[in-house]
């Protein structure tokens, strides 16, 4: 291979490399999860007050600009959040459950109940999650919902899409966590 060739290929491998960046954090424009190719959706910042709380990305296997389409989509999803500041896990699962409860009728959230439970269970086991840490939030249509810390699989796989579909209304819900961070997750602001 002629040097040409090789700054054209080089050139070429940066150009496709693509990341999507908040607040200093990197983020893949694409990833595969299981067998699909899913694309950065829309990335954002959470604030609280003045803090930067996580910066995050949701991935999709196509765009999606509107939240009931983002949530009836087919296939593959991911949440993935990076820290911008120590957090307790129960920080994480006191704001999952208000989260939940915001977005849900009691009828809605009693019958999420249980798996709310287990998820939070398998967030407890962090502990304490230092800056930098990394959360994602994947569906697998053939197992559910799984949580991983940092690369490391935490509890087991939760059934049912309509509990993921509950996680993401926390971000994308009638009442989102964060007005702007719901937008920014549909990819309507930069």
């Amino acid at each position: 291979m002629n040097k040409w060739t090789l700054l054209i290929t080089t050139l070429l491998a940066l150009n496709t490399a693509q990341a999507v960046e908040v607040a200093g954090v990197s983020f893949d424009d694409k990833i595969k999860l299981g067998n699909s190719e899913l694309i950065a959706n829309g990335a954002g910042m959470r604030k609280k007050a003045f803090f930067k709380v996580y910066a995050m990305a949701f991935y999709l296997p196509e765009k999606q600009a509107e939240t009931e389409a983002a949530l009836a989509a087919k296939g593959a999803k991911r949440i993935s959040i990076s820290l911008l500041r120590d957090l307790s896990a129960q920080q994480f699962v006191d704001a999952l459950d208000e989260g939940v409860a915001e977005n849900h009728s009691e009828t809605e959230t009693a019958a999420l109940k249980e798996r709310v439970k287990q998820f939070s269970e398998a967030m407890l086991t962090v502990g304490e999650a230092k800056t930098g840490t990394r959360v994602t939030i994947d569906w697998l249509p053939e197992s559910g919902t799984r949580l991983t810390v940092n690369g490391q699989t935490k509890g087991k796989d939760i059934a049912g899409d309509d509990f993921y579909k509950a996680l993401l209304k926390i971000w994308l819900g009638s009442k989102p966590v964060q007005a702007d961070l719901k937008q920014a997750l549909l990819g309507k602001t930069s």
